[in-house]
């Protein structure tokens, strides 16, 4: 594959998060967000075509749906998939998600639902929505825009609505669901929680980033994976298909400032 020199953040994180999905097979995935979902659209259409993609509302689509299309420019439906096959698919843990959530702690607890104390918060957001189930049912990864101490907290997550690896909250002598975590994407770097005990481990860091600036913007401690290297940049191929799934360049508005791919030394 050849190779383009400029290419902006959000696009390098796309590519990264796309790898989340390889050898999946033929699951259902679910991109929540638009740079989750460009990354769905782009591994399918680059290394796991078996992956079933939906129109997101109720039809299986042989391709993806590029992201600000009206009705009448979706490709043809392949299938029905209303809400009950959406949900007896991810019970039988045949689903692939990516989520945004707004805190993470050191046990991939993720909270989506509000920031402070659940009684009287300081700022609720969405509520614990699907998360619960979701996450001890299937595989899910994450992508998080702004790396920071406010997102990747020192402590428990305020409100744990997708379980992680933490035992504190199961009622005595209840077995915990086994968990399946893929990784998470930032803008600062690829990591996931296969650490010794679930510690959360850097995999590939962004250009111009160093292991220390990630640990400076992280609240709990990290490991260096075997093997970190540089977050691959995006190919010609992979840019071309991450427009055409984009065709009106939401992803620029993903990350603040929609910076390079490759950052510039301060």
């Amino acid at each position: 594959m050849s190779q383009e020199t400029e290419f902006t953040l959000s696009e390098l994180m796309i590519v990264a998060a796309a790898e989340a999905f390889r050898g999946d097979g033929e699951i259902l995935v679910t991109g929540i967000g638009p740079l989750p979902r460009i990354a769905a659209g782009l591994a399918k259409l680059s290394f796991e075509p078996g992956l079933m993609m939906t129109d997101g509302e109720a039809y299986l689509t042989e391709e993806p749906v590029p992201l600000g299309v009206s009705r009448d420019e979706v490709p043809g439906f392949s299938g029905w998939m209303p809400y009950a096959r959406v949900f007896s698919t991810l019970w039988r843990g045949q689903r692939h998600a990516m989520v945004t959530p707004v805190q993470v702690d050191r046990w991939a607890q993720g909270n989506i639902s509000c920031l402070g104390d659940f009684a009287k918060p300081k700022v609720q957001m969405l509520g614990v929505r699907g998360f619960p189930g979701n996450s001890i049912s299937h595989k899910n990864s994450m992508l998080i825009p702004a790396h920071s101490k406010r997102v990747f907290i020192e402590g428990e997550v305020d409100v744990v609505c997708s379980v992680g690896f933490s035992d504190e909250r199961w009622p005595e002598g209840m077995r915990r669901p086994e968990v399946q975590f893929g990784r998470i994407v930032t803008d600062l770097c690829v990591m996931d929680f296969n650490g010794p005990d679930h510690a959360s481990r850097v995999l590939s860091l962004h250009p111009g980033v160093s292991f220390d600036m990630v640990q400076e913007a992280t609240g709990f401690p990290l490991l260096a994976a075997e093997g970190m290297g540089e977050t691959p940049a995006p190919t010609a191929e992979q840019l071309e298909i991450i427009r055409r799934l984009d065709p009106r360049d939401m992803r620029a508005h993903a990350v603040k400032g929609n910076p390079p791919g490759v950052r510039q030394a301060a």
